[in-house]
This record gives structure tokens, C-alpha cells and sequence, in this order.
């Protein structure tokens, strides 16, 4: 059953746990309100409490044999499925993320149009998920490898990509065998709930893909169950510690996707509009509000003030407002928590000396919400809580440097090490940033966010523990590796 939602207007949701197809509407309901008109209530969800947790995991282990005996070319032919009807729901599953996160209507689109090219992807690994076959030391002896779904896993996803990331998760763990319970944000339950519904009705099993909505209790319950073996989990990096803690218990598999406190390194040679417009899409796209965003531009000193000028007329020609609006360039910030921390993250800055370009305050709405106008600050010292710490928002600092090496040593200075840009045109540099930066996700001349939909979405350091997320290295993940000798004469 859908909840209900149409193109042109977002029904109020009634949330539900998905177990074994029946929606479960036990526990206590939660509000989930529109983060660019607080006033509006989108729906209620309930909390999953131990005993959800259970018959979710139950009935997605009662299932796995079936299922991994369905193989990967027939259960890729139902993500194919899955794809079709997101094609299908397209305008319906954008306008339910701009409303239940506060993207902008284009911003809320291009999610959708890429987590149907993930399906996609994922589903054509459904012919190419095999070993491989290897020579033998002994006579008459056949040698291989192939590859098996780990079991039941948990995916443990976040608000900021609510359509996203449940589906680069979900869609290898399906072709891979796996079943699966998913437990979304609370900031963001229905997109999630309307995926599940979805691979429903493209015929993928209900006992295959279960659904329980919570918080931290929830999560903590999937990770230490018994049958759970594996956990995708995506957020900050003290959640995904405590994540990785409980389940080295049992030796539960995790993959963790965490922070990032990313930077683009501009030197006297670049492009220095296009450093500039790449910089504002990463720093203040979906108003800050993902792993990747810029949240540091280092400078070399003889282009500083110009680029410093530059970002200040890009971030105050952008547009701040409601993101149903076709005008709107930032919607807002996720909640009044968010909101607050980056408020007080750039006073407290302020307060030890630093300077202000652009923006730095909330700004006004007609019907309220939580909307920061994007932010450009300088004389920050490169290891002050600005400049090192992940606050999630349309803020950027940008930072003075003498040479490259200076700029390279900045850079790797954070614990986090999700993405990084550089913009010159030396080929020698290029290469040595490719080399040295402790990054995951390298960047030359282009935007620092983002990357396909067939390449590894990983980091370093503290944004990533365990296999990469999209592309076949997700398999790594939600398969085993078994070999096999076998004497033939």
C-alpha cells in the first residue's frame, strides 16, 4: 500500500514499518516536519522497538535461502524492474525529497536521475558477479573462485541523499543475495519507505527488503543481532565508531561512510572563474549539506583577494528560499539543530578574530524555516574548529597559502579525507596531488562533489572504514569469497 503522495502536492504520509510486506504501525509516532515551513507537518512515523527489530530480521532470514537460490541475472532482472518505476514516479519521488529534505526542486531531480543510473548499474553487475578460474599446482586439479551473499545486512542510511544512498546500498546488497532491512533517518523516513514500496512492486519478495524506522536504539538493535552480517552504515563519524565497536563484537562486517571536511587547492595558474564556480556549487549545492561539500578553499596568497572576492559575489548572488521555488538557488538547513550549530560554529570564529565576506546569519522567510545564508569567512588559522571540524552546512573557509607544498600539508591536516581538489595547470603538480593528497575522492580542474554513478564513492582517514559504496567494488562488501580445488582425474 503507498502512502500516498501525487506530483503536484505532497499528501501527509502515515509511516509505517515495512516486515514481510504487512506495514506495522506499532510504537511511539514521531512528527516529521517540512524543513522550509516547520509549520507543516508531512507525516508521522513510529519508532521500531526490539521486538520490530526482530521480526524485520526474522523475516528477512527466512527468506535469504530462497533468495540466494534465485541467482544474480533473475534477481538483477527486478532491479531493472525497479528502475522502470522510478522512471515512472520520477517527478513524485523528487517532490517528496524536496519536501521532506529542503533540496531545491532541480537539486531534488538530479538525485532521483542518479539513483536510477545506480540501479542500473548495479543490476548489469547481476552478469558479471563470477570468480575466477586459476591454475592448479597438482595434475588433473581445476582451481576457481566465486562469490556469495554474506546474509541478512542492515542498512543504516541518513537524511542528506534520501534516495541516494538507500539505493546504492540496497541495489548491490539485492543483486549480490543479500536481504536486507533498512532503517532511515528519522529526518527523512518517507523516501526511504517509498523506495522499499517500490522494489515491492517490481516484484523483488517483501521478506527480502524490510523496512523499520528509529534512531539510535533502533540502529543499535540491527547491529547486534545475531543474524545481522553485515552493516552499511552512512554518517558522522562518532555514530559509525560506535557502529564499528558493537559489531566487531559478533565480527559483524561493516562498511562506514562518514565525514569529510573537504578542500579545493587554487594556485596562481588556475582558471580562477571556474575554481570560483566550482567552488560556490560545492560549498553551498544543497546548502552544505552533504560528505563532499567544500567546506575549505586554500588559496595560494598571489590570487587570494581576487578569488576571496570572487566566492563573495558568487555566494551573495545566490538566491536563499523556499525550494519549490523555481528562483531558489539554497533551500534550507535540515533542522533548528542544524541551523544553530552553523550559526555558532561562524560566531564563535568571529569571536576569535576571523572575518566575515559573506553571508554568516539566518535568514527570513516568510513561513519560517531553517535558512542560512551561504557563507565566506577568512582569517581563520588553518587549525582552528572551523577549518578542522564537519558542521554540515553552506559555509566555507577560505584559507591563505604560500606554495603547494603548503597548500598540500593544509589539506591533509584533518582527520577526514572524503574528497579533494586541485585547479592549476601543471602536469607536475597534478601529478603529485594525485600522489600525496589523503583523499578518497581526487578532483583536477572540476567540481570537488560528486563522481558517477559506476565509480567508487570511498574515502580515507576517518570518513570511510571498510569496501567502497557504487561501482562493483560495493560487491567486496555484500559478498564472500569461497574457493574451490577440485581433482578431476
Amino acid at each position: 500500500m503507498s502512502s500516498g503522495i501525487e506530483t503536484s502536492a505532497v499528501k501527509s504520509w502515515v509511516g509505517a514499518h515495512l516486515v514481510g510486506g504487512v506495514r506495522v504501525e506499532d510504537g511511539v509516532l514521531l512528527e516529521k516536519v517540512n524543513p522550509a515551513r516547520p509549520g507543516t507537518v508531512l507525516g508521522r512515523f513510529p519508532v521500531a522497538g526490539q521486538e520490530t527489530v526482530e521480526r524485520a530480521v526474522m523475516s528477512a532470514h527466512g527468506r535469504l535461502a530462497a533468495w540466494r537460490e534465485t541467482g544474480p541475472i533473475a534477481r538483477a532482472d527486478l532491479l531493472h524492474g525497479l528502475a522502470a518505476l522510478m522512471e515512472r514516479d520520477r517527478a513524485e519521488l523528487a517532490a517528496l525529497i524536496t519536501t521532506e529534505h529542503g533540496k531545491t526542486s532541480a537539486e531534488a531531480a538530479a538525485e532521483v536521475a542518479r539513483s536510477i543510473e545506480i540501479v542500473r548499474f548495479a543490476a548489469g553487475m547481476g552478469r558479471r558477479l563470477g570468480g575466477r578460474t586459476l591454475p592448479s599446482d597438482s595434475p588433473n586439479t581445476w582451481s576457481s573462485t566465486s562469490r556469495h551473499p554474506i546474509g541478512v545486512v542492515a542498512l543504516i542510511t541518513p537524511w542528506n541523499f534520501p534516495l541516494a544512498i538507500p539505493v546504492w546500498k540496497l541495489a548491490p546488497a539485492l543483486v549480490a543475495g543479500c536481504t536486507v532491512v533498512i532503517k532511515p533517518s528519522p529526518l527523512a523516513p518517507f523516501t526511504a519507505q517509498r523506495l522499499v514500496e517500490l522494489a515491492h512492486e517490481a516484484g523483488v519478495p517483501r521478506e527480502v527488503v524490510n523496512l523499520v524506522h528509529g534512531g539510535g536504539e533502533a540502529g543499535t538493535a540491527l547491529v547486534e543481532h545475531p543474524l545481522v552480517r553485515g552493516v552499511s552504515f552512512t554518517g558522522s563519524v562518532e555514530v559509525g565508531r560506535h557502529v564499528q565497536t558493537v559489531a566487531a563484537a559478533s565480527f559483524t562486517r561493516t562498511q562506514l561512510e562518514l565525514g569529510g571536511k573537504n578542500a579545493v587547492l587554487v594556485l596562481p595558474d588556475a582558471d580562477l572563474t571556474k575554481a570560483a564556480d566550482a567552488i560556490a556549487h560545492g560549498a553551498f549545492g544543497q546548502a552544505g549539506q552533504r560528505c563532499s561539500a567544500t567546506s575549505r578553499a586554500i588559496i595560494h596568497e598571489d590570487v587570494f583577494d581576487e578569488m576571496v572576492q570572487l566566492l563573495a559575489v558568487r555566494a551573495g548572488a545566490l538566491r536563499v528560499g523556499p525550494p519549490d521555488d523555481p528562483g531558489t538557488d539554497l533551500g534550507p538547513l535540515i533542522n533548528d539543530t542544524s541551523l544553530k550549530r552553523c550559526l555558532d560554529a561562524v560566531a564563535d570564529a568571529v569571536r576569535d578574530g576571523a572575518r566575515l565576506r559573506a553571508g554568516g546569519t539566518a535568514v527570513e522567510t516568510e513561513d519560517g524555516g531553517y535558512f542560512m545564508a551561504p557563507t565566506v569567512i577568512t582569517d581563520v588559522a588553518a587549525d582552528a574548529a572551523l577549518a578542522t571540524t564537519e558542521i554540515f552546512g553552506p559555509v566555507l573557509v577560505a584559507l591563505r597559502c604560500r606554495d603547494f607544498d603548503e597548500a598540500l600539508a593544509i589539506n591533509n591536516s584533518v582527520r577526514y579525507g572524503m574528497s579533494a581538489t586541485l585547479f592549476t595547470g601543471s602536469l607536475k603538480l597534478i601529478g603529485r596531488f594525485l600522489a600525496e593528497a589523503e583523499a578518497g575522492m581526487l578532483h583536477v580542474n572540476r567540481p570537488g562533489v560528486g563522481a558517477f554513478p559506476h565509480m567508487p564513492h570511498i574515502g580515507t582517514k576517518e570518513s570511510q572504514a571498510g569496501p567502497a559504496e557504487c561501482s562493483d567494488d560495493a560487491f567486496e562488501f555484500f559478498t564472500e569469497l569461497r574457493t574451490a580445488t577440485i581433482g578431476v582425474g
